[in-house]
């Protein structure tokens, strides 16, 4: 029965690891595949470690938690740095009408920050609709 769950567990994991993949190759701005990659990532590779210590593949379980509960610790942090530093960057945003920070981060930032592209269609050069 353990076996039958670690299998199932590794598939689902793969399986949130392949729409972590295609995200990454089929969203159309930064922030959008940053979200998918450090969430379905993060969700997909718990699962294949809690698969393998189920299968018996981990010598010692404590360091299989340990590496999920690490994963879950500094992911979270790593996405939003990212985030932060793309926004920053003047990374164009798509799908989003308008920019709900952009007075906000005028008063902290200064003129150093880069002008804001927002448009609601993919960037020039990307053909594809995501769909």
């Amino acid at each position: 029965m353990t076996t039958l769950a670690g299998i199932a567990l590794m598939t689902l994991g793969v399986g949130f690891l392949l729409v972590a993949a295609i995200g990454l190759v089929r969203l159309p701005d930064a922030l959008q595949r940053m979200h998918s990659a450090t969430k379905a990532g993060t969700l997909g590779t718990a699962l294949v470690i809690l698969g393998a210590m189920l299968l018996g593949e981990v010598a010692r379980p404590s360091t299989g938690l340990l590496t999920i509960l690490f994963l879950l610790v500094t992911l979270p942090f790593g996405a939003q740095l990212l985030g932060r530093a793309a926004y920053l960057s003047g990374t164009p945003l798509t799908g989003i009408g308008d920019d709900p920070l952009g007075p906000e981060m005028d008063t902290e930032a200064g003129a150093d920050r880069p002008e804001r592209t927002v448009t609601s269609s993919p960037p020039a050069g990307r053909t594809d609709t995501g769909r």
